[in-house]
């Protein structure tokens, strides 16, 4: 759990490192709370609700999530709380419609629904008093120092729902200038089009710092917004018609057993995929032929949702205390297809087809692109732009996982820090590039003093 300065005693930030996003759980009082776009893991807002000593009476959603599976679901469940949800959104399962204007009462707090359409058609924003202070939870309408994309409902609704997002901004800019900030989406976010650190802020903070509420009008509004859209993972096109539908509960869901080395191949063979879960030294030292490297870290449930197509078989190589984690971050994000899992010691032993990916440090990289080795950029567009590896060639990640292939035959691949590009060798090498990986990444490179284009 967090907590943001001069947010009310009441309302509890519950983050989420992985995709960027923060959920509320808000005290209403009666010994009662509400909770605002929970993810589908919810154990941190139930755990919470008890020390609390209030019971969770309401979910309340500001739209339909495209990065992460809701907990609505799931919170009904455990707790028998009402949904709230925006009656645009046509949610498919029992839930309370909310319009704009429309006031839900919880525990005597009284939240008021703001049509706020933009980062999607059907969005609401929720204004509350709590603790004698203005609360607007903005979803993905304005969040600090930015508004969430305007291009997830299809790239044809991108400019009329970026003129939307400036009407929306415009009346949320005009209520008191003490009334705090809780949004859903924050930097991190591949929903945000902000890169601001701050999970909260103030009308007025926004107003005087956020460079989209200074646009003279909405066309120039649209054009600084778009400016600011970076690609998405894929599975972002799903979870949308997911969250309207209704995903299956956790608890419901088969269970994930330890497989036998050569059930897990023939998964493979017959269009599994092999994701090696284990720190990037350990899988570029030995890895199955053909897996995939996917450290587990935060942004695990990005990078395996960009990679692996949706409702795609997966089969976890891992070392055994990652199973949990990796399983609550695949299925965040409606990853519930993952058939079992390995060791690496499981595939060893069975004799199977093992593969190794050269690591090479920054001075090594900087010799051999002397002598023609291309130095593979696989970072965001806008980062290779900021700073890069001299003579570098920039290919994003998204765009490999997409097909794209360097026209070289001798690749060292490279990111910020050596997990991006570890997974981008293993897609490559799979194509049948000869690849090797920067360990470090550009961070490595600085360190050993050797110099970027700026």
């Amino acid at each position: 759990m967090m907590k943001a300065e001069d947010v009310p005693a009441d309302v509890h930030l519950i983050g989420d490192e992985a995709l960027g996003n923060t959920s509320y759980l808000v005290s209403a009082g009666d010994g009662v709370a509400l909770s605002i776009d929970p993810r589908r893991d919810v154990d941190e807002h139930i755990e919470l609700a008890n020390r609390l000593g209030v019971r969770i009476t309401a979910v309340i959603e500001t739209h339909l999530h495209a990065d992460f599976v809701s907990g609505a679901l799931e919170l009904r469940d455990a707790t028998g709380a009402t949904i709230y949800g925006a009656m645009m959104a046509h949610l498919d399962f029992p839930h309370s419609p909310i319009t704009d204007g429309d006031r839900i009462d919880v525990g005597g707090t009284l939240l008021e629904a703001l049509a706020t359409p933009g980062h999607t058609p059907e969005h609401l924003a929720y204004l509350a008093t709590i603790g004698g202070t203005n609360v607007l939870f903005s979803g993905g309408s304005l969040i600090v120092g930015g508004a969430a994309r305007t291009d997830l409902s299809g790239a044809e609704r991108t400019a009329e729902l970026g003129r939307a997002q400036y009407g929306s901004l415009r009346h949320l800019a005009s209520l008191p200038l003490r009334t705090i900030l809780c949004p859903t989406h924050g930097g991190g976010s591949f929903c945000s089009t902000g890169r601001a650190k701050a999970t909260t802020s103030t009308i007025g903070k926004e107003l005087e710092t956020n460079p989209l509420l200074r646009a003279p009008d909405a066309s120039a509004f649209v054009e600084l917004l778009s400016a600011g859209l970076g690609s998405y993972p894929t599975y972002f096109n799903h979870l949308r018609e997911v969250n309207r539908i209704g995903a299956e509960l956790v608890g419901d869901l088969d269970a994930v057993p330890r497989l036998p080395a050569e059930q897990a191949q023939g998964l493979m063979e017959r269009g599994a995929w092999l994701v090696d879960a284990r720190p990037v030294a350990t899988w570029a030292e030995a890895h199955p032929q053909g897996a995939v490297s996917i450290e587990l870290r935060p942004a695990f449930a990005s990078w395996l949702g960009w990679v692996v197509p949706f409702r795609a078989d997966v089969v976890l190589l891992l070392e055994r205390s990652q199973l949990g984690e990796l399983l609550r971050l695949a299925r965040r994000i409606g990853y519930d297809s993952i058939r079992g899992w390995i060791t690496f010691e499981d595939w060893r032993d069975a004799g199977l087809a093992v593969a190794s990916v050269e690591q090479v440090t920054a001075e090594e990289a900087a010799e051999r692109a002397g002598h023609g080795t291309t130095l593979l950029d696989v970072r965001q567009r806008s980062e290779h732009a900021t700073a890069r590896l001299p003579g570098s060639t920039s290919i994003e990640l998204g765009d490999i996982i997409a097909g794209k292939t360097p026209d070289a035959e001798d690749v060292i691949t490279y990111c910020g820090h050596g997990e991006r590009s570890a997974t981008a060798a293993s897609l490559l090498g799979r194509r049948g590039l000869r690849v090797a990986n920067l360990d470090g990444g550009t961070s490595g490179w600085r360190d050993a003093g050797l110099p970027l284009e700026r």
